[in-house]
């Protein structure tokens, strides 16, 4: 199992290496904005490097959204997220489950993120696997509770989208740390990425605060056993330098030699 970080992306493969890193996440674009992503300068060196890629996709992005205003929006960028990832070498885009408004029925949610992968097959495909990733609130979101994230596999199993498991999102959500692989293997099929992050705030709190391994309310060597479960890379997205990071990443690695 090959462990590493989100780094920042203007030099990620010098990111990994200060933190012997097998793994790096980052964004492609701003997090939080609308615009279209460039074409990295750094593309062949990332695709020739025996580093794994992820690409994270921006927050703003909400395929389940009811509001026509977000949701097309949204289709169009996970669409242009996913081909610069892809040219790039990543091995998945991970996208957050979204939500609908406190009004609008779920169904609606799933209906839509139906649609954004009809839209990206009617483009020709996205180019690599789009991992949906659970998150920590929101009575209305898609991807929080596993009853929810099952009606989201009925709706888009068929595109074999993959799964980004968050192990702080999981706790903060509500899910029981003890069981969470097998269950969501059993909706998902596979579990692709774990986000290694302990938590801040009490379990079923709704927030989505990251701590270092240890420093949180999720016992670390419970965050391993999810690793060796789901047996696929790890990325911590934990507070703090390289210096910090590293040792998140260290303590996996200990653990799971234990």
């Amino acid at each position: 199992m090959r462990i590493g970080s989100h780094v920042d992306a203007s030099s990620p493969l010098d990111e990994a290496a200060k933190r012997g890193a097998e793994v790096v996440q980052f964004f492609i674009g701003d997090p939080q904005g609308w615009k279209k992503p460039e074409s990295r300068p750094d593309a062949e060196a990332l695709r020739a490097s025996d580093v794994d890629i992820f690409v994270h996709a921006p927050y703003v992005i909400n395929v389940a959204s009811p509001n026509n205003r977000i949701r097309i929006p949204s289709r169009k960028l996970l669409l242009q997220q996913a081909r610069v990832a892809a040219e790039i070498g990543a091995k998945g885009l991970i996208v957050h489950g979204g939500h609908v408004t406190k009004d609008e029925d779920m169904a609606v949610g799933f209906a839509n993120w139906r649609k954004a992968f009809e839209f990206g097959a009617d483009q020709g495909g996205f180019g690599l696997p789009i991992l949906i990733e659970n998150t920590a609130g929101g009575d209305k979101a898609c991807a929080r509770r596993l009853e929810n994230i099952e009606r989201l596999w009925e709706a888009v199993g068929d595109f074999d989208p993959g799964f980004c498991l968050d192990t702080c999102h999981a706790h903060a959500g509500g899910l029981d740390l003890s069981d969470v692989v097998d269950r969501a293997k059993a909706i998902t099929g596979h579990i692709d990425l774990i986000h290694a992050n302990d938590s801040r705030d009490t379990f079923d709190s709704g927030r989505d605060r990251h701590a270092n391994l240890g420093a949180g309310h999720i016992d670390p060597q419970r965050i391993v056993d999810i690793i060796s479960a789901a047996r696929c890379p790890a990325v911590v997205e934990t507070p703090g330098d390289a210096e910090a990071q590293s040792a998140d990443i260290a303590l996996i690695r200990e653990h799971l030699k234990t």
